[in-house]
């Protein structure tokens, strides 16, 4: 084994060669599965627009007929590979047909037009992601660390907890953490959550459109990572029935003007929009949602909308800065941990800054 990791951590630029990898990535026809293939380029590349289109056979991702198989990739953001090091880079794309057409799995398109708008450019949005998964063990799709068809001691210790009977897989979370700063993520920490083999990692503030391909470039890595370990990423917003926490995404978000003296009234009307549009964003913010949103561990009831200042049981949570400073962010506490973040981004935007009172 010591030859083949001699071998995977060879340096390219040793041999003399300009010739990088460039591992292109996208989302698969679940919307949560991630896709990616290498391939060679002559030197180092830096902008994605530099980057030569590809394509795959979309009727092996349920993203197109077998009988005109083939979907277009587009070069939009681009990582430093923390696998292959060196100049290597990640690149995560988006999906189009022949004719240049987003196909209907293609979120980001549609995100991007809504972040190029002058209203939208004007104000900003910063954004920061809560994003929590469960380490599962190998082949029984059962939480890593738990005993195998039993369960372990109530939630309570486990929440940032420390020892061997409370964090369950942290060698593949600090892995991931390590990985992401390396690769040029803006992520901003990690944390055990309250659910054993639980965890979390936030990105941001991130700016616009490049909040999603950042989380999109975390879970990449994190899938790699696991894949490494030998152990399953879960995103499922509920993967264990009862009194066991479910894993969101809870997605923080100001504007300028939020930001800026006076803006506690300016979040407060965005609430207020938000209010008005729950139907909407809860049917976008994730599948299987309902099985978290029920009131109980420390979510709101997915049919209700509610906020409140530093109210974990709220739909929308205001800190307590916030409202003493009279300005800053708020946190939208719904999506669940398998939301799209281009779609999440883009409708807080959209609800917020676009859509009128």
């Amino acid at each position: 084994m010591s030859l083949l990791t001699d071998l995977i951590n060879l340096n390219l630029s040793e041999s003399g060669t300009e010739k990088i990898i460039a591992e292109y990535i996208w989302i698969g026809g679940s919307g949560m599965d991630i896709r990616s293939k290498a391939r060679t380029l002559p030197g180092p590349v830096s902008d994605p627009s530099k980057l030569p289109k590809w394509n795959y056979d979309g009727s092996s991702t349920g993203q197109a007929p077998g009988e005109d198989s083939e979907v277009i990739l587009y070069p939009q953001a681009i990582f430093r590979d923390p696998f292959r090091r060196g100049k290597n880079i990640l690149v995560i794309c988006d999906a189009y047909t022949p004719a240049g057409e987003p196909i209907p799995t293609n979120k980001r398109h549609n995100a991007a037009k809504i972040f190029s708008h002058p209203d939208v450019v004007s104000e900003e949005p910063w954004y920061g992601i809560e994003q929590e998964y469960t380490l599962l063990q190998k082949d029984i799709n059962w939480p890593l660390g738990w005993p195998i068809g039993g369960f372990p001691g109530p939630q309570g210790p486990y929440y940032c907890g420390t020892g061997a009977d409370k964090a369950y897989g942290r060698d593949i979370v600090d892995a991931h953490y390590k990985a992401c700063i390396y690769a040029g993520i803006n992520i901003s920490g990690i944390n055990g959550e309250v659910m054993p083999g639980q965890w979390e990692f936030q990105v941001g503030p991130s700016v616009g459109i490049s909040a999603g391909d950042e989380v999109w470039a975390a879970r990449y890595i994190l899938e790699r990572i696991t894949e490494i370990a030998g152990v399953v990423v879960s995103f499922d917003p509920k993967p264990i029935q009862g009194d066991w926490n479910g894993a969101g995404a809870h997605t923080n978000y100001s504007t300028k003007s939020m930001r800026n003296d006076g803006g506690y009234e300016v979040i407060k009307k965005a609430i207020e929009k938000l209010k008005l549009k729950h139907k909407e964003h809860i049917a976008a913010y994730g599948e299987g949602n309902e099985r978290r949103l029920t009131g109980k561990h420390e979510t709101a009831d997915i049919h209700t909308f509610s906020w409140g200042v530093a109210n974990r049981g709220a739909s929308v949570r205001v800190g307590r800065d916030t409202e003493k400073n009279g300005k800053g962010y708020f946190e939208d506490r719904r999506p669940a941990s398998n939301m799209d973040p281009y779609v999440v981004t883009s409708m807080i935007a959209e609800t917020t800054i676009l859509s009128k009172p």
